[in-house]
């Protein structure tokens, strides 16, 4: 009974020691190809990473060149505003000293003006007009009169002649008169006249230029409104674009420092499974050895029960006077106590 349970016995903890390295091997596997899934997933997220923070920095390359490319048409811009701003002041002085000088002309011409009408009153409209048509035969009214005084002179008159020469010499010489104040009042108009015409011009071109150099400022400005507004929307998603950056960079921190974690599992799993076969072959030539010493064993205790059944028939013989054979003899009196 008790060799069946010693035998009983090492068996169980034979296959409970199997068991248990079965269970072992099986949670490993399962712990090792846990390991596999999540360092494949790892491994395509910190692809994904790397192409996300590749693509972020192409961005922000393309960013940067845009925000230069507008300072530069900005720097240009404001360069060209100074530049019209420099001019517009330069008109704006031009425009003061010559606008004094066309104010002035203005009411010169106005005086003139005034003084022709004043003496067309004087001399009365019809005169006036009747002169202004006889202006242009000054020459001969000049001839005239030199003709009348020269027969005044040089010819014998009666009295009645010389008094009506005399007459038409009077009237000749006033109407000359009044002519040339007529055309020298009409000369200075028409002189203040022609000058103001030629200022008017330059004045209208001064206000022409002033208003031409005042729209393209304001146009200039807008511009630079948008190109300004523009800048600060690209430095806002390049700001966007480097924070988004910095957290790629913090997800593959992580991802860095999750992998090491998981090369050391995988480095400890090798050397758990490692020990575990150095363990199983150990465990597995133990129990071969035990199972050699137990069947020794076992033979020599059949053996042994042998060896005492056939002492104990010898001893039986042997008290019943009967003759012993020599091994019978080597049973009872022998120096082993043990079967050979």
């Amino acid at each position: 009974m008790g060799r069946e349970q010693h035998s009983n016995g090492s068996g169980s903890t034979a296959t409970t020691t199997t068991t248990a390295a079965r269970n072992n091997d099986n949670a490993t596997t399962q712990n090792r190809n846990s390991i596999d899934s999540n360092l494949k997933t790892l491994i395509e997220f910190k692809k994904t990473l790397i192409e996300e923070q590749k693509n972020g920095d192409q961005r922000i390359q393309e960013l940067n060149n845009r925000i230069e490319s507008t300072k530069m048409q900005i720097d240009g811009e404001r360069t060209q505003l100074e530049d019209l701003r420099v001019k517009l002041k330069q008109i704006n002085e031009q425009k003061d000293g010559e606008y004094a000088k066309f104010i002035e002309l203005k009411k010169s011409l106005i005086d003139a003006k005034n003084q022709m009408k004043t003496y067309d009153d004087k001399a009365g409209s019809i005169a006036t007009s009747k002169l202004r048509k006889e202006r242009f035969d000054i020459v001969n009214l000049t001839k005239a009169l030199e003709h009348i005084e020269h027969d005044i002179q040089t010819k014998k008159l009666s009295k009645d002649e010389e008094r009506k020469l005399v007459a038409r010499s009077k009237e000749i010489a006033t109407k000359l008169h009044t002519l040339k104040i007529m055309h020298k009042k009409e000369d200075h108009y028409r002189s203040i006249s022609s000058r103001y015409d030629v200022l008017k011009t330059k004045i209208n071109s001064i206000f022409d230029q002033k208003s031409e150099f005042g729209n393209n400022i304001g146009k200039l400005k807008a511009s630079l409104d948008t190109l300004l507004n523009l800048r600060e929307s690209l430095y806002e998603e390049r700001r966007k674009e480097i924070h988004g950056i910095r957290e790629i960079g913090a997800k593959l921190e992580m991802v860095e420092t999750q992998l090491n974690a998981i090369e050391f599992r995988k480095s400890r799993i090798q050397y758990i499974e490692h020990r575990q076969r150095k363990q199983k072959d150990g465990e597995e030539r133990r129990a071969s050895r035990y199972g050699a010493t137990h069947e020794r064993t076992k033979r020599n205790k059949e053996n042994q029960e042998r060896w005492n059944t056939l002492k104990e028939a010898a001893l039986k013989k042997m008290s019943n006077g009967e003759k012993l054979t020599f091994d019978e003899m080597r049973l009872i009196f022998g120096d082993s106590g043990t079967p050979e």
